[in-house]
């Protein structure tokens, strides 16, 4: 492979979450460069010159939740103005649409004809009992930007819905917007997530749900229907360190095309998609597209190899490929 002339960069908000993917780089002497998400300018006059071999983006929609929310509508526009010089951008600008709107991940969805939980998308927090009327219930109240499972709150009756959004108490999140979903209840205690690198399938987990709280950020629960925050330190890539169960899986082949097809038509190149089993009637659901994985802890106990290598080979034959075109350009 040849030398990179220019760095890959690194576009992240979060401080130690892309640690593993910077000691691996490291480790191979791959130059690259960090930019922080937080505080960061851009010149609209910009020449078009190639700074960067290849721009990865690691933009978390969870952001605001860390005092960080000026940074998301920001990355968008940022994005498409790389794109629109020519850069090579891994997750760009149509994959972070996704990422950041949970109403256009279950449209993706339904486009596909893939199963996904029922939902209604609302803007007005008073919407919220109408939305979910013919609904089986328990039903979830997701906030449309979303992220570690941050302002999901459950409620298990009509009548619970219907005092929160008297109360104005319900939060629609950084877009005032928000889904009203069926809740699935995972059979076997457990969420599925595929994880793909370059649109191909890298890898899948079970991350078992304890039954004691509804803990598990990618089962959908963060909240009580009374406002109350649970347990978010068990979001399938923290599950392991967090002492949930935690097991490498391949799924059925159809899953896999599934997921694959997911991404692709998402415009993800790195990423994962979760699905629940539901208890029942044992129908799948796609419920979360992810954009932004950070994978499994613990990767080569859990799933045989450690997934940065796979990530890192795949970022450097990226950036080789897209110098070589610059070159013959």
């Amino acid at each position: 492979m040849p030398k990179l002339e220019l760095p890959i960069a690194i576009y992240h908000e979060h401080p130690e979450w892309f640690s593993r993917l910077f000691a691996e780089l490291e480790r191979r002497s791959t130059p690259y460069e960090r930019i922080d998400a937080t505080r960061h300018h851009f010149d609209i006059e910009e020449n078009g010159n190639r700074r960067y071999s290849l721009f990865f983006n690691r933009m978390s929609p969870s952001a605001y939740t860390r005092g960080h929310g000026n940074g998301i509508y920001y990355t968008a526009s940022y994005l498409e103005h790389l794109e629109k010089l020519g850069t090579r951008v891994i997750n760009g600008s149509r994959s972070f649409r996704y990422e950041i709107s949970k109403a256009l991940q279950l449209s993706l969805l339904h486009s596909l004809g893939l199963p996904y939980p029922r939902a209604r998308v609302i803007n007005d927090a008073a919407e919220a009992p109408a939305a979910a009327e013919g609904f089986r219930f328990p039903v979830i109240l997701k906030p449309n930007v979303g992220g570690s499972g941050k302002g999901i709150v459950r409620f298990d009756t009509p009548e619970a819905l219907a005092q929160a959004s008297r109360s104005g108490t319900l939060s629609l999140g950084l877009d005032s917007t928000a889904l009203v979903q069926e809740f699935i209840p995972a059979r076997n205690g457990r969420i599925t997530r595929v994880e793909v690198v370059g649109d191909k399938f890298l890898y899948g987990i079970h991350v078992y749900i304890t039954g004691e709280t509804f803990d598990l950020c990618p089962a959908d629960i963060c909240k009580t229907s009374g406002g109350v925050d649970l347990d978010r330190a068990s979001c399938a890539v923290e599950a392991a360190k967090s002492g949930l169960r935690v097991e490498g899986y391949t799924p059925p082949l159809q899953v896999i095309v599934d997921v694959e097809r997911i991404m692709h038509n998402a415009g993800t190149d790195v990423g994962g998609v979760e699905y629940v089993i539901d208890d029942r009637d044992g129908q799948l659901y796609y419920y979360d597209i992810n954009a932004l994985s950070n994978f499994v802890a613990d990767g080569p106990r859990v799933v045989g190899f450690d997934p940065f290598v796979k990530l890192v080979d795949y970022l450097e034959q990226e950036a080789a490929q897209f110098q070589e075109k610059g070159a013959a350009a």
